[in-house]
């Protein structure tokens, strides 16, 4: 088993990583929460240059790993566009992407797009969606918009896997840059005659994020391969990588916010766009609770192989 990206992927990533900077870096955020009809505009086509919608991630492992490697870029910079939910759009639909709902007040962060979508639940209920006009700004909705549902009578039980799984990686990327963030932070930062980072009570807390962050990245990179693989436990496999994201995510910004103090609070710093932007990704299509909920119904005969274990994941 290698459940390391290739180094085509990584190479990708990185291509779209210095793209973004190119087109704005941080300003792109700033930018769409202020004119919100200008996303579209800016970010399909730096995308689309790069070959973004020509990905087909349930056509070979080295798309999917691509699509990962992408969606980590574009979290990196926190655009606020749904590249991960376009990636997922189905193979059997006319539609632009696709996004997991859940059963009650379905909801996803597609506000102010024209294009077209679809939704699946975790059952594998499938509907075509028209998301309602967004009834607060940006600012604080980060383009969540209640969606209409028109159930079509088939089988999505394929789509729900991509999903769960590559808006993970989207919310893996924002940590990556949460932490980039706060270890500068402390290097530049002084007290007492010298910097934060130089404090072993910050160094215990930075330690504490990054093994969080790395045990998600280690997580994610196993579920890419349990998909490439067509494990039977893909889903669960995704789900738990769901459940790590959202537990990683609590400790890095916890971590990011309370180093930065006050500041990290307010407009002038980057995190806190990251982590406001990041809400979505972890409450949506349901947080926590509900993760742990519907991965514990379905592990509770077979339990998840894992990476060490001796079942199918070998």
């Amino acid at each position: 088993m290698n459940i390391d990206l290739s180094p085509e992927a990584l190479e990708y990533g990185g291509l779209v990583k210095r793209a973004l900077e190119s087109a704005g870096g941080d300003g792109l955020l700033r930018t769409f929460e202020s004119e919100p009809e200008r996303r579209d505009g800016v970010i399909s086509p730096v995308l689309g240059e790069l070959g973004a919608w020509d990905l087909d991630p349930r056509g070979s492992g080295d798309e999917l790993e691509a699509a990962a490697a992408l969606c980590r870029a574009v979290g990196y910079w926190a655009v606020a566009y749904p590249v991960a939910e376009r990636l997922c759009r189905s193979a059997t639909l006319e539609s632009d992407g696709l996004v997991v709902v859940a059963d009650v007040a379905p909801a996803a962060a597609i506000g102010g797009s024209d294009l077209r979508w679809a939704a699946v639940t975790l059952d594998g209920r499938r509907s075509l969606v028209t998301a309602c006009p967004l009834v607060e700004s940006p600012r604080t909705s980060a383009f969540v918009a209640r969606l209409m549902l028109e159930p079509l009578d088939d089988d999505g039980a394929d789509d729900v896997v991509l999903g769960v799984l590559l808006p993970c990686w989207t919310l893996l990327g924002m940590l990556d840059r949460a932490l980039d963030l706060v270890r500068a932070y402390v290097l530049e930062r002084q007290q007492f005659g010298q910097p934060l980072a130089a404090f072993q009570g910050v160094q215990f807390q930075l330690t504490d994020a990054e093994v969080e962050r790395a045990g998600l990245e280690e997580l994610a990179k196993y579920a890419l391969w349990s998909v490439e693989s067509a494990q039977p436990a893909s889903l669960r496999d995704a789900l738990a990588v769901r459940v790590a994201a959202i537990e990683a995510a609590d400790t890095v910004f916890r971590v990011a916010h309370q180093l930065h103090g006050a500041i990290g609070f307010c407009d002038e710093t980057t995190l806190s766009w990251i982590s406001r932007y990041s809400g979505p990704l972890r409450r949506l299509p349901f947080g926590l609770s509900e993760t742990l909920h519907q991965l514990s119904n379905r592990t509770r005969r077979d339990g998840l192989p894992g990476v060490f274990s001796g079942g199918q994941g070998q």
